[in-house]
This record gives C-alpha cells, sequence and structure tokens, in this order.
C-alpha cells in the first residue's frame, strides 16, 4: 500500500495540486486528509482511494482545479476501475438530484450528470459508496469552508443515516465542533 499510496499522492503533486487553495489548506491536503479519514474510519482501500480522488475532475462547487475529463483513463490505471468511478460521479453529479436520490429506498437511484446532462443509474451499492465518498468529503473540510455549517446540513444528515453506524458517530462528531452563535 505505501509504494502505492506514494504514486497517488506523486501523481498529484505532479499536477501542481500542493499549491491550489482549498478550504484554508492546500487542495493536496484536503486530499490526503480524506483519504486517512476514511481510512481511520475502516473503509476500504478502493473508497479511500475514492476519497482521495473525489473532485479530480473539479465539482459542482469546487473549480479551483480540473483535471479533464479526457484523462479518466489515466486516473482509472492509477486508482483502479471502481476508484475511478466513484470518483468521477462524486465531480460529475448534480447535487440537487443526487440529495433527492439519497432519499429513496431502492434497489437502483438514480441523478444527473451535470457534465453530460445525462441519467445516471447505480446499484444501492454503488450509490451508498458514492454516499461515503461524499459524506467524508464534506466532514473532513466543513469546519473550514467557506459554504458554513448549513451548506445542505439536511442531505448530509440523511446520507449519514442511510449509512448508519460510523457514518452517523462522525457527522454527529463534527458537527457537536460547530461554533455556538453568538
Amino acid at each position: 500500500m505505501q509504494a502505492a499510496y506514494k504514486q497517488w499522492t506523486d501523481f498529484l503533486i505532479d499536477l501542481g495540486i500542493e499549491k491550489v487553495p482549498h478550504t484554508e489548506k492546500t487542495y493536496l491536503g484536503h486530499l490526503v486528509n480524506v483519504y486517512r479519514l476514511m481510512e481511520s474510519e475502516g473503509l476500504t482501500e478502493e473508497l479511500c482511494r475514492a476519497g482521495m480522488f473525489h473532485s479530480i475532475y473539479g465539482t459542482q462547487k469546487f473549480q479551483g482545479f480540473k483535471l479533464p475529463v479526457e484523462s479518466r483513463d489515466q486516473v482509472r490505471a492509477l486508482i483502479g476501475e471502481r476508484a475511478e468511478m466513484l470518483a468521477y460521479l462524486n465531480c460529475a453529479m448534480q447535487r440537487e438530484t443526487f440529495d433527492e436520490a439519497a432519499l429513496g429506498d431502492g434497489e437502483t437511484y438514480r441523478f444527473v450528470d451535470r457534465l453530460t446532462g445525462e441519467t445516471v443509474e447505480l446499484s444501492r451499492v454503488d450509490f451508498d459508496d458514492l454516499c461515503r465518498v461524499h459524506l467524508y468529503d464534506w466532514m473532513e473540510q466543513i469546519p473550514r469552508s467557506r459554504y458554513g455549517w448549513d451548506y445542505r446540513r439536511a442531505a448530509y444528515r440523511r446520507m449519514a443515516e442511510r449509512l448508519g453506524g460510523k457514518a452517523v458517530d462522525l457527522y454527529d462528531r463534527v458537527f457537536a465542533g460547530e461554533p455556538k452563535a453568538s
């Protein structure tokens, strides 16, 4: 794992992201911390890789760095097919339709890919793993985010509840640190 981790961070450093600001850190610092948070919570290596690359193509909100989607094959070769797919979908999701899908309780989930305009359909397992990537990204950065503690708060709570256990515990721990209104 250590050799692979160095490959991933070297790839990111070669892109220059250690110079890109992100939530009072560097973009590289945020990505590494998402990986470490997911790892510390006992998530699979595949999900940790997806977490490290969760915004590599830019997201609906974060546009400080965007690797062109034409680079997907290169990223896929580096982190694995499923990890790259989850990272891409985290980047491409239209958040409003994703949040709506997270309300569901079926075997398939649909939301809009904002980059292509197409509807994405995922199995429950893949959707829940995408929720994990999305939730853990936000939990890592919320204390430093300019969007504030209330940004999509209900949607993130629903994601934590649908995942249960450690996800709810993490959500509660993070939000316990919310500054008190004066």
